[in-house]
């Protein structure tokens, strides 16, 4: 007979009365073998017990690449400025868990999130949920509970098997579609097209801001009769000066070129046309205007200025890439500070950066699948890169590039949400 085995996992045991949003999510972090476990069956069985019949609620997906945030604030601003009430789930956040879930443009209150963590702790009985998977279904009781009109959740990971996917959506908007996450999704663009149009369902309408999709989004989306709306083919983007120019079906709205990817705004814009068709044109101008998302293209102070930006794959970074050349003046230099998981395509990134930044400073990230600065300096250095400086941390990396940026300079700190995260506390003082 085997001994009994000495490794195992103690049992987690479930908050108590009164417990904090720190201890529920140390629990939720506890309850669950692996960090990624992508499939529906569990999450289905504690969805049906939480949710007998399908949430009375309109209920718009957003999947892709990179711009998911991006559409989907700008969805949330559109619909409450045509009169609708909102909640949105996005994820992962940067300073505190309650971002992830925003009631009416807010972020959710300790009390609502704590009680849906308990109205799921109470429902799941034995079911083992990851901890996004937990989550993502507190935040659908969340938003059940503060009786929104709309429901707007991000997917967190691919599409077709991510958690979030296990409510059937009324409408969808894929962003992009590229290579990232090559371990869960696929190493082409057609297989995770296919991970990505998993999100669509029979007769809805839909909005793909990728102007070239796979082959594999098309034919998902006319198997299905989706009305597919597509960047390029059904309605048309136009740089016009300082402004970029939608034109759909003889309409045209001017829309900001920047800073957040003008796609992923004009896909909202879209699809708010199908959700609140009695918004006027200068309606739908002026809400995409003011639109902002925390951590993307975000100017945190000037002289230097110091933008940081969440892309964490090369096609984030070629679009990062791109804004920086925009905005630059010509006097001054571009420092960048880069930080990364180790599982991403940290080559890629760089590479595409590369062009634009003319001094490099990498920081390790002290998190879970967070890659060590000599590791990162390394595969800088087998890309080509080089004269960069090696900290420890993006605290340490951001202090010795202000130290040696003049007032002209741009500092650009991106490759992760726990970089960003880490950049903004670093300059709190400065920001708040």
């Amino acid at each position: 007979m085997n001994p009994p085995s000495t490794d195992a996992r103690p049992v987690p045991v479930p908050p108590g009365a009164g417990a904090s949003v720190e201890k529920w999510l140390q629990y939720l972090e506890a309850i669950h073998p692996t960090e990624i476990d992508l499939g529906l069956d569990r999450v289905l069985v504690v969805l049906r017990r939480l949710f007998p019949r399908k949430p009375a609620a309109r209920i718009i997906t957003v999947a892709g690449t990179n711009g998911k945030g991006t559409t989907v604030a700008a969805l949330e601003s559109l619909l409450r400025a045509a009169g609708r009430t909102t909640g949105a789930y996005t994820s992962p956040h940067l300073q505190r868990y309650n971002e992830r879930v925003r009631i009416n443009g807010q972020d959710i209150s300790d009390a609502a999130l704590i009680s849906a963590f308990e109205q799921v702790e109470a429902a799941r009985g034995k079911v083992s949920l990851t901890y996004f998977e937990f989550g993502t279904l507190a935040a659908f009781v969340a938003l059940a509970d503060a009786g929104v009109e709309d429901w707007i959740l991000e997917v967190g990971l691919g599409g077709r098997l991510d958690a979030v996917n296990v409510l059937d959506a009324d409408f969808a908007v894929i962003t992009s579609i590229d290579i990232d996450h090559i371990g869960f999704l696929g190493d082409n663009r057609e297989v995770i097209g296919f991970e990505k149009a998993g999100i669509l369902r029979p007769g809805i309408t839909a909005v793909c801001a990728d102007p070239e999709p796979p082959a594999s989004v098309l034919q998902q989306a006319a198997a299905q009769k989706v009305n597919l709306q597509v960047t390029g083919r059904d309605y048309q983007l136009r740089p016009v000066g300082d402004s970029v120019e939608l034109t759909i079906e003889g309409l045209s709205i001017t829309l900001p070129a920047g800073p957040l990817p003008v796609e992923s705004v004009a896909a909202a814009v879209v699809l708010a046309r199908v959700l609140a068709p009695t918004m006027t044109v200068s309606l739908l101008a002026d809400t995409a205007k003011s639109v902002t998302v925390p951590g993307r293209f975000e100017r945190l102070r000037t002289k230097p200025d110091v933008i940081v930006d969440v892309g964490h794959n090369p096609h984030a970074a070629r679009w990062l890439a791109q804004r920086l050349e925009m905005q630059r003046s010509g006097q001054g230099k571009v420092f960048g500070v880069y930080a990364a998981l180790a599982d991403k395509d940290v080559e890629g990134v760089m590479r595409a950066m590369a062009p634009v930044v003319e001094r490099w400073w990498f920081a390790g990230l002290d998190v879970p699948r967070g890659l060590e600065v000599q590791a990162l300096v390394e595969r800088a250095r087998a890309s080509g890169i080089t004269g960069c400086t090696a900290s420890e941390s993006v605290g340490d990396a951001m202090s010795s590039a202000l130290a040696e940026a003049g007032e002209n300079d741009t500092i650009v700190v991106f490759g992760s949400f726990y970089t960003v995260a880490e950049a903004r506390a670093r300059l709190v003082g400065e920001i708040s």
